[in-house]
């Protein structure tokens, strides 16, 4: 599985130039990221077409990634997620390596994610609230962040 994502990662993705250091480093925050997505978008139990559709769309574009290249990053992100034991390999990495406007970039796709299928379940809330914690983010970080994503989705404060 793990020569899986190593060739996965040797071929598909574009190395890019990131103050996260090498080409490897990005790529592993790549994963980390999208094992986090992954496990928002199973949080309610139900991973909705909507879901799907807003996962697939953010991943390409904040990576600069091409259909395929995306499916199967979200792909390995999903094995990754299912075989975690929590989620701190996940979060100590984006904690450690991406900036502030970086992590807000994120938490904001992850909102989108959470309310892609018009409603926010309350383990969806909690996930989000932890995950908030987990990246060292004060709480009004994850308020700013969910109250842009609601008010450029038109939806209802509630």
């Amino acid at each position: 599985m793990l020569d899986a994502i190593r060739d996965f990662f040797r071929s598909s993705m574009k190395p890019e130039p990131t103050q996260e250091g090498t080409p490897q480093a990005r790529k592993d925050l790549r994963l980390a990221a999208c094992a986090l997505l992954m496990e928002l978008a199973y949080a309610d139990s139900e991973f909705t077409a909507d879901e799907q559709a807003h996962l697939e769309s953010a991943v390409r574009r904040q990576f600069g990634l091409e259909q395929e290249e995306a499916e199967r990053l979200l792909e390995l992100a999903d094995q990754e997620r299912a075989r975690a034991v929590d989620l701190w390999q996940f979060t100590s990495l984006i904690a450690d390596e991406y900036s502030l406007g970086q992590k807000m970039v994120l938490l904001e796709v992850m909102w989108g994610l959470v309310y892609s299928d018009g409603e926010l379940g309350k383990k969806e809330d909690y996930l989000m609230q932890k995950i908030g914690n987990l990246l060292r983010l004060e709480a009004g970080y994850l308020t700013q962040a969910r109250n842009r994503v609601r008010s450029e989705g038109g939806l209802d404060e509630g």
